[in-house]
C-alpha cells in the first residue's frame, strides 16, 4: 500500500506523518487489496476552533473512496476519516460477496 501524504500551505510534522501512517495503515484490515491512498491536509482559514481539514482517498482495483473531516486538530479529523472509510470498506465488501 503506498500512502501520500501532502500538506497545504505548511509543513507536517514527523509525528503526524507516523500517527496518519499506522491509522491508515489499519484500513487494510477491512479491505486487503488497497493500491495507494492519498492524505491531504489543510488549514482551513479564517484561524477559528475547527480549522484543520484533512481528506483521505483510497484507492482499490475497482474503485475509490474518499472521507474528508474538518475538526480541531489533525489528529481528531484522521481518526474520524479512518472511521469512515471503514465502514465504507465493509459495505462495498459486503456489496461484493451478494454478487
Amino acid at each position: 500500500m503506498d500512502i501520500r501524504i501532502q500538506s497545504i500551505h505548511f509543513d507536517a510534522s514527523e509525528q503526524l506523518q507516523a500517527f496518519i501512517q499506522k491509522k491508515v495503515s489499519k484500513l487494510e484490515k477491512y479491505y486487503e487489496d488497497i493500491k495507494k491512498v492519498e492524505v491531504s491536509l489543510k488549514v482551513v482559514k479564517p484561524e477559528v476552533a475547527d480549522n484543520k481539514e484533512a481528506g483521505i482517498k483510497i484507492l482499490i482495483p475497482n474503485g475509490e473512496f474518499y472521507a474528508s473531516k474538518v475538526c480541531d486538530t489533525f489528529e481528531e479529523a484522521i481518526d474520524l476519516d479512518v472511521e469512515a472509510l471503514g465502514k465504507q470498506l465493509v459495505k462495498y465488501k459486503e456489496k461484493q460477496r451478494i454478487k
